[in-house]
């Protein structure tokens, strides 16, 4: 079993936050976040307006980031995908490193932490789970938790087959039944509901680009498509001005649909400045993330964006990652490279794309 060096243990026995999570001054949030009486609004999109497609298009163009409100995802579906997250990381430590990531694996699916060093030396206040919902063939039901009822899958036939509606017996506690909303796991009645979406979100900025409205589905491999759930946890934090649950990055997906919590943490590069992005209730955020702005040659803005923690409260987010398969090539659209716009970027395999980025080497 990989051991995991957990910040929530970390965190109920400080009084001071360890030097070696303290930032330097310039990039500490409470020195670096914009506290002006007019910072510009992150845009707020209503999917049921007629006017939302242009509308996701030119966010994507100018902030990479954006809000969604009557997106389709049933209020219920969202809250169990919370309730099963929370309730894991209420778990005792032993039982969460039962799923501890094995970095030597070179997978990134299972529990663990953020408090490996990053290149200056220092960590971040985050503790995460990850793991693939979809396709099929990526996902791997060993790392799903037994514990709480209702979060994994719960027989080999659901075992096969992901965003399904079956739920039958717990395999872990045989002749015993599993809790789940409307007779479906969390997760794969969330993964459901994002796979929509996403194509959903795909066709508007496709079509804004003058492209065939199914070109950006295809282009990132279609129902091939790699969905990965993650959660992140921000417990509470003595001296939260000084350090961040997550370092400045832009996301190595295509997007990222993203569920907070009610406590204010995410914030967006814009301008020169870190806004925050205020919390919306029952709106999804989605970000846009490198492959989208590799496929756009540059006409839509992958965010960079970080994490801000809390003193007295505990943050929780639940993105999802839309991310090519491995072996999938991206780069730019053949119809957005012309000669008054040549290609900005190199096509990669998205894994050679990933093992670049995360070890931070030349792409």
């Amino acid at each position: 079993m990989a051991e995991v060096q957990s910040v929530q243990a970390l965190a109920s026995s400080l009084a001071a936050l360890p030097p070696e999570f303290v930032l330097s001054e310039h990039e500490r949030p409470g020195v670096t976040t914009f506290r002006g009486g007019d910072a510009p609004e992150i845009p707020v999109i209503d999917m049921a307006e007629p006017g939302s497609p242009a509308r996701v298009a030119a966010a994507a163009a100018e902030w990479g980031l954006f809000q969604v409100v009557n997106h389709g995802v049933p209020a219920a579906a969202v809250a169990e995908l919370q309730r099963v997250g929370r309730e894991f990381f209420a778990l005792p430590q032993e039982e969460k490193a039962r799923y501890a990531m094995d970095a030597s694996t070179g997978k990134i699916e299972g529990y663990g932490s953020k408090l490996q060093k990053d290149l200056e030396g220092k960590k971040t206040w985050v503790d995460f789970f990850f793991h693939n919902v979809a396709p099929p063939a990526m996902v791997n039901p060993d790392i799903w938790p037994s514990h709480p009822p209702g979060y994994r899958y719960a027989s080999p036939s659901i075992h096969s087959s992901p965003c399904t509606p079956e739920a039958e017996t717990n395999v872990d506690r045989p002749g015993t039944r599993v809790a789940t909303w409307r007779g479906r796991e969390a997760n794969e009645e969330y993964c459901k509901h994002m796979q929509r979406l996403t194509r959903e979100l795909f066709e508007h900025l496709s079509t804004a680009l003058g492209l065939d409205g199914g070109a950006m589905w295809e282009a990132f491999g279609g129902d091939e498509l790699v969905f990965l759930q993650k959660i992140n946890f921000y417990p509470p934090c003595p001296e939260p001005e000084l350090t961040l649950g997550v370092a400045p990055h832009t996301d190595l997906s295509t997007l990222t649909v993203l569920v907070p919590n009610d406590v204010q943490g995410l914030q967006v590069f814009k301008d020169g400045q870190w806004y925050d992005a205020k919390y919306v209730p029952d709106a999804l955020i989605i970000h846009i993330g490198d492959q989208i702005e590799i496929l756009s040659n540059g006409r839509y803005k992958a965010v960079l964006h970080r994490t801000t923690v809390d003193k007295e409260k505990t943050r929780m987010s639940w993105p999802v990652f839309v991310e090519p398969p491995p072996e999938h090539v991206v780069g730019p659209h053949p119809q957005l490279v012309t000669d008054g716009s040549p290609g900005k970027y190199e096509a990669k395999k998205f894994k050679d794309y990933r093992h670049c980025k995360i070890n931070k080497l030349p792409m």
